[in-house]
């Protein structure tokens, strides 16, 4: 089955094209042209990945991104017209993906897509696919791309979801922020050393139990993280 893409945006000349490349490349497109319309459409289409526009007339891409992380962990792509690096931050803090800032190529659109539902799809095949930290507390299903704390599945995004893989599969190994971009999300992703940060950010409110004292995800200053859960 084609997989289904959802692009919320006002621009309708933009729409058009977006809908074009994607529709190109095989996938099932669907668009919408306001906040409230688009959220209503993610609740009853429920697509595989959400091209997401901040700057939307009625329910911000703020507002949006921030209800479907409440319930979905489905790749978000946001797109700004914003040029400051803390409005990106502040849309990766809320739970997307990735970003990309207007104008833009539709050709790297269509890259960051495939790129992130990759990652989704990979099936990380190898003989021990459960993952046990700290006495069951965190618990990753790598054949059903789930995490759980405390028994409840979280909502954790593609990337949060190989930052913490990466993370725990090399225990007490210190990576520098250009490392775990290397190592968790591959030379295809483009960002920078921030978006790391809000990644981190978002896993720590996820998995820790306070994260002012965190005892999964430690920052070594100057360098970068080091992961001090262990696996039981």
């Amino acid at each position: 089955m084609k997989e289904k893409i959802l692009v919320i945006d006002d621009e309708h000349g933009l729409l058009e094209v977006v809908e074009a490349y994607l529709n190109k490349e095989d996938y099932e497109v669907f668009t919408a042209d306001n906040g409230r319309e688009g959220f209503l459409m993610y609740k009853q289409l429920k697509p595989d990945f959400i091209v997401l526009d901040l700057m939307l007339p009625d329910l911000s891409g703020e507002q949006i991104c921030e209800k479907i992380r409440k319930e979905s962990n489905v790749p978000i792509l946001m797109l700004t017209a914003k040029n400051m690096e803390d409005d990106k931050i502040n849309g990766l803090s809320l739970g997307a993906d990735d970003y990309l800032t207007k104008p833009f190529s539709p050709r790297e659109l269509v890259m960051r897509v495939k790129a992130i539902l990759r990652r989704v799809n990979n099936s990380n095949v190898v003989n021990n696919t459960i993952i046990s930290l700290n006495n069951h507390d965190v618990i990753i299903d790598k054949e059903e791309r789930t995490v759980k704390k405390a028994g409840e599945i979280l909502n954790i995004t593609p990337n949060e979801y190989e930052i913490l893989l990466v993370f725990a599969r090399n225990p007490n190994k210190v990576f520098t922020r250009a490392q775990i971009i290397d190592s968790a999300l591959g030379y295809e992703f483009v960002g920078y050393d921030r978006t790391i940060d809000a990644h981190i950010k978002n896993l720590r409110k996820k998995i820790e139990d306070d994260i002012k004292n965190p005892q999964y995800i430690i920052t070594v200053y100057g360098v970068g993280y080091k992961f001090k859960g262990k696996q039981d």
